[in-house]
C-alpha cells in the first residue's frame, strides 16, 4: 500500500545567464512554455493562468488525441521571484479527476524559485512526485531545464 508513504520531493537547479525577469517570462509565457516543456511531452501547454489563486491545467494530447495532464491551483505568485503550484489531481482524456486513487497520488506542490545575482539567475525547481515517476521526472526535468536555459539565454 503506497498511499501512506510521503511523496519524495525532487530538487533541480540551473544557472541561466539572464536576468530573472527574462527567465520568468521564458518559463511561463505560452509560446516559450510550449518549447521547454516539449522535453516532457510534445504539445504540452497550459490552460488557465499563473495568477495567485487561479485554476490552471497542464495538458498534452495522449495517444488517443484527447487532452490529459494535471489540474492545479496557483498557491503563490510573487512576480519574478517565486511560484508555487498546488497539484489537486489529474485530467484523464479531457475529464478532471481529483478523487480517484490515481489522482490522489499526484496531490502535492511544485515550486519555482528565481534568484538573481550579477545578471545570472539560479532557477530552482522543487516538486513532489509519486515514487514510481521519480526516474521519469528526473530525466524530463534535466532535459526541460537545459532547453529553458537555451531559450532564455538567446
Amino acid at each position: 500500500e503506497t498511499g501512506h508513504k510521503p511523496m519524495p520531493t525532487l530538487h533541480f537547479s540551473t544557472v541561466i545567464n539572464a536576468p530573472k525577469e527574462q527567465v520568468w517570462k521564458t518559463m511561463l509565457e505560452d509560446a516559450t512554455y510550449r518549447q521547454w516543456t516539449e522535453a516532457f511531452m510534445p504539445g504540452s501547454h497550459v490552460v488557465g493562468n499563473w495568477k495567485e489563486g487561479s485554476k490552471i491545467q497542464f495538458l498534452a494530447a495522449d495517444e488517443s488525441g484527447k487532452l490529459s495532464g494535471m489540474t492545479s491551483q496557483i498557491a503563490v505568485n510573487k512576480q519574478h521571484e517565486f511560484i508555487s503550484i498546488h497539484h489537486l489531481g489529474i485530467v484523464n482524456q479531457g475529464v478532471e479527476d481529483t478523487t480517484s486513487a490515481e489522482a490522489k497520488k499526484w496531490v502535492g506542490f511544485e515550486n519555482y524559485t528565481f534568484t538573481e545575482q550579477d545578471g545570472q539567475t539560479t532557477l530552482t525547481v522543487d516538486l513532489d512526485v509519486p515514487q514510481e515517476f521519480v526516474e521519469e521526472m528526473e530525466k524530463g526535468w534535466s532535459a526541460a531545464l537545459a532547453k529553458l536555459k537555451e531559450i532564455a539565454e538567446k
